[in-house]
């Protein structure tokens, strides 16, 4: 079985991230865990491996969409701002 590992890049700063930065920091690594989980799907033979790499995508992929909300929801109140 081949995997495809991710790498994102994470900041090393000695200040703390605020909200948006590590709302930001999260998608990422999200990203990264879908990559992974639709590589896994790809090179999995097993009827068991299969269905947990499904179901391991749907997770991830719900936990993409709320962050995704959640990113979404504090740029909104600055574009009805600008437009």
């Amino acid at each position: 079985m081949k995997f495809h590992f991710s790498r994102g890049v994470i900041p090393k700063t000695d200040k703390p991230l605020t909200y948006q930065e590590s709302l930001m920091l999260e998608l990422q690594r999200t990203r990264c865990d879908l990559e992974n989980a639709y590589a896994g799907f790809d090179y999995a033979t097993d009827p068991d491996l299969i269905d947990c790499y499904i179901y391991e995508q749907n997770a991830v992929m719900k936990r993409y969409k709320y962050l995704l909300q959640k990113a979404a929801s504090l740029t909104a109140p600055e574009q009805s701002m600008t437009g």
